[in-house]
């Protein structure tokens, strides 16, 4: 099993604290957490994209590119990017050159991904939101792939032999395809023999794995190996501790101002106590044997390979959530890597690592 440390870039107030760090800080708490997770040996960093409030999250090439520059062999990805907001001829550009400047460890995560004021803000509609993203991932995987494109496109401006630059590195890009609640984004994956990422995190479980038999469906309705079938899925909060009551004392401060933001919003909380949950949800909150007991229960259900984990956990104190996570890389992701099988391709970047501190080339 791989395990990726990934990160929205939320940008709110503390739920225990109530106190709203300033912008520069939060970006600089993401990039200590990408190298914190190399450090730890997680084996990607993923950066969310929203253009919306809460989040600070709207340019993760930038942010990815950034930590690129100060790692070495972490995968790097999106989680996720919303190719049905983006012009997909300028998120190639973006992307391929990402790909080139991390030595060929950029995976995306693709994904609708968008809310009522991001689709304002973008001129996308309720109805056209599934077509966008279908159209901008297929001129977008044609470009990977082709030297000249030619594209009929309803939302943006014709392709006639066009050429994009710079060419990519990687021959394909893995591109995995976010999922939610819907079964367009589980068919174009299967369509295509792409990997699924379910996102795993505001219900419990049954939703999530009907959605993931659904894309196992398809993907054979399509003529795919299932031998080739890669699942992922995401966690809604984490935090690892020696004794299940340490973690439940030091976590339900977090939730609880969690549940009283969501209230504020008029939201209804799915889960409505900590002990519900722990035991409902897909938060790994307790000792390393329980949530070792955990995954291997979703795993049962999802036959997932690749965990995605909290980078950052607002609310938590930066020394508690690193202790939890290093007990997680000491005493959990052992026993799960042993336990449960990698994704069914090569993990690791294309091309060398070079030093950080590389010499410039003389030309």
């Amino acid at each position: 099993m791989k395990f990726l440390a990934i990160t929205l870039i939320v940008h709110a107030p503390d739920p225990v604290t109530g106190v709203r760090k300033p912008t520069g800080e939060r970006f600089r708490e993401v990039i200590a957490g990408a190298l914190f997770a190399e450090e730890l040996g997680f084996d990607g960093f993923g950066v969310g994209e929203r253009h919306e409030r809460p989040f600070i999250s709207s340019s993760p090439p930038v942010v990815l590119s950034h930590i690129a520059a100060l790692t070495t062999h972490i995968r790097l990805f999106t989680a996720v990017t919303t190719l049905s907001l983006l012009d997909p001829v300028r998120a190639y550009e973006d992307y391929a050159t990402l790909d080139h400047l991390s030595g060929g460890r950029l995976e995306l995560i693709i994904g609708k991904g968008n809310g009522a004021a991001q689709r304002e803000l973008f001129h996308v509609t309720p109805e056209d939101q599934w077509e966008r993203n279908a159209e901008s991932y297929e001129v977008f995987r044609q470009i990977w792939r082709q030297d000249k494109v030619t594209a009929q496109t309803r939302f943006r401006p014709e392709l006639t032999d066009a050429e994009v630059w710079p060419r990519p590195l990687q021959q394909p890009i893995r591109v995995w395809h976010g999922s939610a609640t819907s079964k367009e984004s589980v068919d174009l994956a299967a369509r295509y023999g792409d990997p699924l990422f379910s996102a795993n995190v505001t219900n419990p479980i049954e939703p999530y794995a009907e959605l993931i038999r659904h894309y196992r469906e398809r993907w054979e309705h399509y003529g795919h190996d299932p031998a080739d079938i890669a699942v992922g899925a995401g966690t809604a909060g984490i935090y690892v501790a020696r004794t299940s009551q340490e973690a439940i004392a030091t976590y339900r401060p977090v939730f609880e101002g969690n549940v009283a933001f969501q209230k504020r919003l008029g939201l209804e909380p799915v889960f409505p106590t900590i002990e519900d949950f722990v035991e409902r949800s897909s938060a790994l909150i307790g000792s390393p044997r329980q949530i070792i007991d955990k995954v291997h229960r979703y795993h049962e259900q999802f036959g997932h390979t690749v965990l995605h984990l909290h980078a950052e956990a607002s609310g938590l104190t930066g020394s508690q959530h690193r202790d939890s996570l290093e007990l997680f890389q000491s005493e959990v992701a052992p026993v799960l890597r042993q336990g449960i099988p990698d994704p069914p391709f090569a993990w690791g970047p294309v091309l060398p690592a070079p030093p950080i501190h590389e010499e410039p080339a003389h030309v």
